[in-house]
């Protein structure tokens, strides 16, 4: 009777543990920590022995004159594990920095992934914020990753992480649109345009600029549904230049359209030969005065000689960014 209860118990052990297998199995097949043995460690076998020497020996001298502890591990893949998981293990694992001041610093990447990451010990989040970090991956790493040169890469967020350490390297401050006056709020607007490269700014304004000159041409020309066309074209006539261009051409933009417009408007409203020039507008598109004649234009109607417009919308979405090139 022990014996049979002695073998239903060892049963029961290995039923739940294979249990917990089963229901985790990165348990049974986590990726290995290396063996922490330099402050740049390439499982890749991608960097050359010179650039190995030229970054390990940065990073000594870094340690020897602040204690601050940074290590760079270049593997090929997570082998599906989490990258934010398992560089927080590999940091735990190797207790990088120095115990009480946790002032050490790991730039994690995976390169058949295509991700990494800067993982941040206690002792030096105030100074290396994740905001300083997120600039380094997106402004000194990646551009060179996806060149395809690693070693650049590498090299300028080594050299940026220490940089923000020791103060040298920070994030420049928000621009300042006060220049702008009343319209500085549309500074706020500007998406870069400076940096999209030239053909794609080209093409995105004759795409954009084509549309909205259609129903800027219906502001101008109709007589009263104009009015409403030329208040609703407002936020499109400053948001896309503005985001294609910056918010100096944008805004110059913005304001050719408003004040250009307007004083054309403001124009065949007031004077004899504008209010003129307007009903031959009307009469070409078809929109009759009459209350019994039909009109000759194309968009006329033949029973009532009054027609109706009606304009399209439209619908946008923005993107984001990642932690992978």
């Amino acid at each position: 009777m022990q014996n049979l209860l002695t073998f239903l118990s060892k049963i029961h052990s290995f039923s739940f543990l294979f249990s917990i297998l089963i229901l985790f199995p990165n348990l049974l097949i986590s990726k290995e920590v290396p063996k922490l043995s330099s402050h740049i460690i390439d499982e890749t076998w991608t960097l050359t022995p010179e650039f190995d020497k030229e970054i390990n020996n940065l990073l000594v001298e870094h340690e020897k004159q602040t204690t601050n502890q940074v290590v760079v591990l270049f593997t090929s893949s997570l082998e599906g594990e989490s990258l934010e998981e398992y560089s927080l293990r590999v940091a735990e694992t190797w207790k990088l920095g120095q115990k009480g001041k946790d002032n050490g610093v790991l730039l994690f990447i995976a390169k058949d992934d295509r991700k990494l990451r800067i993982e941040v010990g206690y002792g030096l989040e105030g100074t290396l914020t994740d905001v300083l970090c997120h600039r380094i991956i997106e402004r000194e790493i990646k551009p060179s990753f996806k060149a395809g040169d690693f070693e650049e890469g590498i090299r300028n967020g080594v050299k940026t992480i220490l940089g923000a350490i020791e103060g040298t390297y920070t994030i420049p401050p928000p621009k300042d649109y006060s220049y702008l006056g009343p319209l500085a709020f549309l500074g706020e607007m500007d998406g870069g345009g400076e940096n999209i490269p030239i053909l794609v700014r080209i093409f995105g304004s004759i795409f954009v600029f084509g549309i909205l000159s259609i129903f800027t041409y219906l502001a101008a020309t109709v007589p009263f549904m104009g009015w409403f066309l030329y208040f609703f074209l407002f936020p499109f006539w400053s948001m896309f230049p503005i985001a294609l261009h910056g918010p100096d051409i944008g805004i110059g933009i913005f304001l050719t359209y408003a004040v250009g417009l307007g004083l054309w408007k403001l124009y065949h409203l007031l004077t004899p030969h504008g209010r003129k020039r307007m009903k031959k507008y009307s009469k070409a598109m078809g929109i009759g005065s009459g209350s019994g004649s039909s009109s000759s234009g194309g968009w006329s109607s033949s029973s009532g000689g009054s027609s109706s417009f009606g304009g399209g919308g439209g619908s946008f979405g923005g993107g984001g960014s990642s932690g992978s090139w």
